[in-house]
Order: structure tokens, then C-alpha cells, then sequence
């Protein structure tokens, strides 16, 4: 849910967080890794790879912390408006710089909670190859350290009933990596700089998500 100013709030992530645990459980069967690396307090941000439509739900019903994610607004239709919005969830507009889902964003680790952001920026083939500098400005700005995250088993294989699903009660691995700071220490927020974050954080999602591959034998 939203406050009087439309932000979102950490009950109604607490909501999705239940929701999703729910239906991600209850439809696939999720092997969890490393969700001890997630910060149990303060501003995180969880960086998740996006091949395939279920992947920010999965991340949700199954980090360790109600997560609020950054959602493209073509999302935010019919039924599903009200329902992204009441769990706690942020529309932003790609098309321009969305100052109001910037000023939320911002707020959530402001107020020391988790930020789900897909680096990549639109679903693809999930390897962190084409980051968008929104993840840097994010961690900088919002002082946030970085979790990746790997989420793998989402598209090997198409549902019978659902094409456009995984088969039900197939694995999907999700695996955390460890913390990390994305900012030189030095406190520059300049362009140079953010472009300079991004190099670093692509390398570190690069590297955990090779990792995650090894470790599950995906």
C-alpha cells in the first residue's frame, strides 16, 4: 500500500512479501542459497537478473525481506494498478527521468528498507551484459550496498498448461551473493563517477552470476 503521498510503505511490502511466498512456493519449488547474505537491517539494494516474468515475484517470495521493486508502468494496468500499488511496489516511467520514482525509490532506503531493482532495465537474456546506470545512482546516492542476485531455471523449459510459465512444481534456483559497496569511498556523485560505479557493479553481478551457474549446475 501507499501512504497520503502516494510512496510506499513497508506493510504493504509485508503483503507482497506473504503473497509471494504463497504462489511462488505453492506453484515451483524454489531452492533458496545464500539468503544470509542479505543485510538484516538498513538499506539494501537487490540486484536481480531478468530473463523471464516471474523473476521479480520469485525474488520476492523469497528473500528474506519484503522487497520493493521498481516496475515499468505499462505494469500498472487494469486490476494490477491498484495491486502493485498496495503492495508496496513503485511504478517508474523508462521513457523519461522519473523524478517522483526517483523521490521513492530514494525514500525506501532512506527508511532502511530493500530496493528490487533489474539492472538490465528490461527483460532479456538475464546475463547483467547491458547494465543501465540507474543501479549506480541508486546505490551512491541512496548509500546502499549491493546484493546480487541470480535467479536461474526460470526459462529452461515452457509449462503444458501455461506456455508462457515454467512447468509447474519445476526448480527454480535462487542464489544471493555477497554485499558489496559500489562507490570509490570518495564521495563523488559526479557522471564520471556513476559511470565508473556501473563498471564495477557489472563486473561483481558478472561474477556471481557465473558463480550461481556453478554452484547449481545451470
Amino acid at each position: 500500500m501507499s501512504d497520503a503521498t502516494g510512496a510506499p510503505t513497508l506493510r504493504g511490502a509485508a503483503v507482497g512479501r506473504r503473497i509471494g511466498i504463497g504462489l511462488m512456493y505453492g506453484l515451483w519449488k524454489p531452492r533458496v542459497l545464500g539468503a544470509w547474505r542479505v543485510p538484516a537491517a538498513g538499506p539494501v539494494i537487490l540486484a536481480v537478473n531478468h530473463s523471464h516474468n516471474i523473476d521479480g515475484p520469485m525474488l520476492m517470495g523469497t528473500a528474506p525481506r519484503p522487497v520493493h521493486f521498481l516496475i515499468k508502468k505499462e505494469a500498472f494496468v487494469g486490476p494490477l494498478d491498484p495491486f502493485l500499488h498496495g503492495i508496496g511496489q513503485i511504478e517508474v516511467d523508462r521513457t523519461t527521468v522519473d523524478r517522483t520514482a526517483i523521490g521513492h525509490a530514494l525514500g525506501v532506503l532512506a527508511d532502511g528498507g530493500a530496493l528490487g531493482i533489474f539492472p538490465e532495465g528490461t527483460r532479456g537474456e538475464g546475463d547483467f551484459a547491458s547494465l543501465r546506470a540507474g543501479l549506480a545512482y541508486f546505490a551512491v546516492r541512496g548509500g546502499a550496498p549491493i546484493v546480487p542476485v541470480a535467479v536461474l531455471g526460470s526459462t529452461e523449459r515452457r509449462g503444458r498448461l501455461i506456455r508462457g510459465l515454467p512447468p509447474l512444481r519445476s526448480g527454480v534456483d535462487v542464489v544471493f551473493g555477497d554485499a558489496f559497496d559500489a562507490s570509490a569511498g570518495d564521495g563523488r556523485r559526479t557522471r564520471k563517477a556513476l559511470d565508473e560505479a556501473t563498471l564495477r557493479i557489472q563486473a561483481k553481478l558478472t561474477a556471481h552470476l557465473e558463480s550461481a551457474k556453478r554452484l547449481t549446475g545451470r
